[in-house]
């Protein structure tokens, strides 16, 4: 779901050529379809593998390789080429932040400038907060390696959608993590950013015992839209949607 910050947040979907502005939906029943799969990439009605591509996409595209994931393996600035180095460049050489983000328990992670805040949306935030914001995707993912070894870096679903959300100070955590900062990258800590994101999502109800629907087990499902965190549905009947998760499943939406 494409979003648009704002208190509460806005979620889009896009479904084809149609665009449905989901917070209008609150409160709404939603009739879903199984319909099939179809690859991100190449379009073919494929098994999907991961990350919405077919099992020979994902090997072979520059946005599904392994430094995407971890942003240590960059290697654009050493002008290495993993899979395809002008793709690499573009993406890899430009500023990233390093965070704090609240979406359980306190985490770090990594996500392009230009990202922000999408990248805490999509997780469920309830806040973050920059703490380095440096020229490349290899110095920000060696920062966030070596903090990780004193934060996690993986958020609990289940306690997000529950907003079961941990009462930390992240200016308080920034600081006991400075200590761990690697040394080519403290030119670019963050010691005295003062701004926090606190996030405000569309929610009526959070679900108490979370039931995750798999479409390809369910073909149909229908129930009120009670809210919507990160990139997941939530239901009255207290099922939750991973769109982002079922990137490449083609489904059918009735809106009653």
């Amino acid at each position: 779901m494409r979003t648009q910050f704002g208190s509460p947040i806005d979620y889009f979907l896009e479904l084809g050529a149609d665009t449905i502005h989901m917070n209008e939906l609150l409160g709404k029943p939603l009739h879903m379809k199984y319909v099939g799969q179809q690859c991100l990439n190449c379009g073919k009605d494929r098994k999907i593998y991961r990350m919405g591509h077919c099992y020979n996409c994902f090997y072979e595209l520059p946005q599904t390789a392994d430094w995407v994931i971890r942003p240590e393996l960059s290697k654009a600035h050493l002008d290495i080429e993993d899979r395809d180095l002008a793709y690499e460049k573009d993406v890899q050489l430009q500023p990233h932040i390093v965070y704090l983000a609240l979406s359980s328990d306190v985490k770090v992670g990594v996500t392009r400038k230009t990202q922000v805040p999408t990248r805490w949306i999509d997780q469920g935030a309830n806040s973050a907060l920059e703490i380095v914001e440096a020229p490349n995707r290899y110095l920000a993912g060696i920062a966030e390696v070596a903090l990780k070894q004193f934060v996690a870096d993986k958020t609990n679903w289940r306690q997000m959608l529950k907003n079961e959300v941990a009462q930390e100070d992240l200016f308080e955590f920034r600081a006991k993590l400075s200590q761990h900062i690697p040394e080519e990258v403290r030119p670019y800590f963050l010691s005295e950013k003062s701004d926090k994101w606190d996030l405000d999502f569309p929610v009526q109800k959070y679900p108490a015992k979370i039931k995750s629907l798999n479409l390809t087990k369910t073909p149909e499902f229908s129930e009120k839209l009670a809210g919507i965190k990160g990139q997941y549905l939530i239901f009255e009947d207290d099922t939750v949607f991973n769109v982002r998760g079922n990137e490449g499943t083609v489904v059918e939406i009735f809106i009653s």
